[in-house]
């Protein structure tokens, strides 16, 4: 008999990732170790987006963002306003380099409940370093343009947050973020180490440039220990100072951490990842579609898939010692995300 340790309801949650295509090279991202991707032939169809819709009916909570940037997709704003007519909480990650002034009163109007928006850095210098190919005034003029879009319109929608990644090369720019977003008028920064360190992969392999990235720049190695528990208190009393709610990561965790006690992560009982070409994952965190798939929509429903034999595999591997090896290095399996 089956349980829902084996067959838990289908999730609540969908992550997708509405296009691979990204118009940056982002220092930390898979993105920037891959062959460019044209926005067109990498953008998820909106017949796998309605199909999903129909095919998980106790949907809650959509997020449509993956590898690629958002506003790239040509259908973005049919699957946010579906989504939106259906009840669904959803939102995404934007680099917001094309959010224009027009495109931020069409998202305010679109009733989206939250946008997220990557900025790691507090000046043109460290941030243009990591996000390769964007323009530091430009960013921050179209995350206050988003302010005042959604001031002017009387919303309480989206919820704005600006997203850090904490990385060696960044870390001391905290406090002065802190102090630049709250100058905006945007309440919340929430940081976050790397998400992986692809110890799983093959360092012979195609991961391994952004494996060594990681091994170099990730804080939990604790070569910067010291000046990142230094930038992280700054950045809290700058927070308190001007009223801006953050979120910090744990200053670091050994890489050959053990599994913590319990599931390590719910991700498989309650969520799933799609990439845009209908690959199913576990979660948004194995990044590469070559590293782990658990079923592909172009052969086999979701629900189908849900309730496959390599879904129950991977749940029961979870719960023991022994989890799958894409999960080893995942930050968030180890309390470090």
């Amino acid at each position: 008999m089956s349980t829902d340790i084996d067959d838990p309801p289908l999730p609540p949650h969908l992550q997708l990732e509405v296009t691979s295509a990204c118009n940056l090279r982002c220092v930390m991202c898979l993105v920037r170790y891959r062959p460019p991707v044209n926005k067109l032939a990498g953008a998820m169809r909106p017949d796998l987006f309605h199909r999903l819709l129909a095919e998980v009916p106790a949907l809650s909570r959509m997020t449509l963002q993956g590898l690629g940037e958002p506003l790239l997709s040509p259908y973005l704003m049919e699957m946010v306003r579906a989504a939106v007519a259906r009840g669904i909480t959803v939102g995404f990650n934007t680099n917001a380099t094309l959010l224009t002034r027009g495109r931020a009163e069409e998202l305010v109007d679109s009733r989206v409940d939250w946008l997220h928006v990557s900025l790691d850095g507090a000046g043109a210098g460290v941030y243009e370093a990591v996000r390769e190919g964007a323009d530091f005034a430009r960013v921050v003029a179209n995350l206050a343009g988003l302010v005042h879009a959604k001031r002017a319109a009387g919303s309480v929608t989206p919820w704005i947050r600006v997203v850090f990644v904490a990385m060696r090369d960044n870390v001391t720019e905290l406090p002065d973020l802190v102090r630049l977003l709250a100058r905006i008028g945007v309440d919340e920064l929430h940081v976050q180490n790397l998400s992986h360190n692809f110890f799983d992969a093959d360092p012979a392999g195609g991961y391994d440039g952004i494996r060594q990235f990681t091994a170099d720049q990730a804080l939990w190695t604790g070569t910067d220990a010291d000046r990142a528990a230094t930038a992280f208190h700054e950045a809290g009393e700058a927070a308190r100072e001007h009223g801006v709610r953050l979120r910090l990561p744990r200053p670091g965790a050994p890489v050959d951490a053990g599994p913590p006690s319990g599931r390590g992560c719910s991700w498989p009982w309650e969520a799933a990842y799609i990439t845009s070409t209908g690959v199913v994952q576990p979660c948004c965190m194995v990044m590469g579609d070559d590293r782990m798939s658990l079923g592909r929509l172009t052969e086999q429903s979701f629900p189908q898939i849900w309730y496959g034999e390599r879904y129950r595999e991977f749940r029961h591997r979870l719960l023991g010692g022994e989890p799958p090896e894409v999960c080893r290095g995942c930050s968030l399996y180890r309390r470090a995300f």
